[in-house]
């Protein structure tokens, strides 16, 4: 076990059943009492959605505020490199995302001029990777693509595990996508509105994305076209600080087509790409991920996963969450990703008090 304590994966039915044979016995609550304070002791949820910590510093205030007082010279250092960080690096990081995002909309802006064409196509893939890999430049990106043969094909989906609004563009660096997504304002609204004159992108509105079945229908109908780019989803519906995946979300496996899975995984050392959404607005955050090293990441393509006739949806996205947790190294987890900010669920409580009902009435302790 690589945490504090060390957990007994045993499900709760093989866990009573091995107290007792026979009725009920005041001993059975001990494994609601040792489940409770194992959360107590080490959440392994809420944990998920704080920085990853790391064995040694990185020169980097955010790891611990009290490491760089521990002796003079290396007081020395991290002023040094904060110099550079600050005097240096986020300005001409500064100066190429301001170039990235500005080639962006012009680029995008001119290419939806034109009438839908192989050449509209074609200009609008060239605009969205140069803006991509300046974008990238800008974050000091050192990114390795695996297995490219298996990279997302048009008419597909492309899911992958979610760490940070920079996942995207970490992907279209390497090639483009159909995002899908809500409407927003400001200048990130600026940037849809260009975009999708360019480029057939998803946006919904904010009435319009709780609507699950005109969500799918339009989902549906982008895939079933195949000239179109493939669409990128991240089932978790949050970000979770890459040391493990949570529960994917249903509806991105019942749309149909085939489901192209990719595994990111960034190392923390040289900067950490996880955002906080509840901590930290996206400028702190960007402010942040400029202000580190560099950011450092794998991508692994792999192959294409096709939903199989006795699975449903359900039992799909958890297949293809194995295989992502597998491939990237990281744990895979049953839980809402959106326990981020919500409590756990009424109906998930009953469902276990119904289960431990059951199974002492088949032993026969009530009655």
């Amino acid at each position: 076990s690589q945490g504090i304590i060390e957990r007994d994966e045993t499900p709760m039915e093989k866990e009573i059943a091995r107290l007792h044979q026979a009725d009920f016995e005041f001993s059975d609550i001990f494994y609601f009492c040792r489940k409770g304070f194992e959360a107590i002791v080490e959440d392994e949820v809420t944990q998920r959605f704080s920085s990853e910590e790391l064995v040694s510093w990185n020169l980097l205030t955010r790891t611990n505020v009290n490491f760089h007082y521990v002796s003079l010279r290396l007081t020395v250092v991290w002023v040094i490199g904060v110099i550079v960080r600050y005097c240096f690096l986020l300005p001409l990081r500064i100066t190429l995302a301001t170039i990235g995002v500005t080639s962006m909309i012009v680029g995008t802006t001119m290419v939806g001029q034109l009438p839908n064409s192989r050449v509209k196509n074609y200009l609008s893939e060239v605009v969205h990777l140069t803006c991509s890999r300046i974008l990238v430049r800008a974050l000091s990106g050192t990114i390795r693509y695996h297995n490219k043969e298996n990279k997302p094909q048009k008419g597909g989906i492309c899911v992958a595990n979610h760490t940070s609004p920079i996942d995207a563009i970490i992907l279209t660096n390497d090639g483009c996508y159909a995002m899908v997504g809500q409407v927003h304002g400001g200048l990130m609204g600026i940037i849809q509105r260009a975009t999708v004159k360019a480029c057939p992108h998803v946006w919904f509105e904010r009435s319009e994305i709780k609507d699950r079945h005109l969500v799918t229908k339009r989902l549906r109908e982008h895939v079933a076209d195949k000239s179109k780019l493939p669409i990128l989803i991240f089932p978790e519906g949050t970000c979770i600080n890459n040391t493990s995946v949570m529960m994917f979300k249903k509806g991105s496996f019942e749309i149909g087509g085939t489901i192209y899975p990719v595994a990111i995984k960034y190392d923390p050392q040289f900067g950490d790409a996880f955002w906080n959404s509840s901590k930290y607005n996206i400028v702190s955050y960007l402010l942040r991920i400029m202000t580190s090293w560099a950011i450092v990441c794998n991508v692994w393509y792999m192959p294409p996963m096709v939903r199989e006739e006795s699975e449903d949806a359900v039992q799909f996205a958890n297949r293809v969450r194995s295989a992502i947790a597998h491939q990237g190294g990281l744990t895979e987890l049953p839980w809402d990703g959106g326990l981020k900010r919500a409590k756990v669920k009424d109906t998930f409580k009953e469902e276990q008090q119904k289960n431990y009902s059951k199974m002492l009435v088949r032993n026969g302790s009530i009655g």
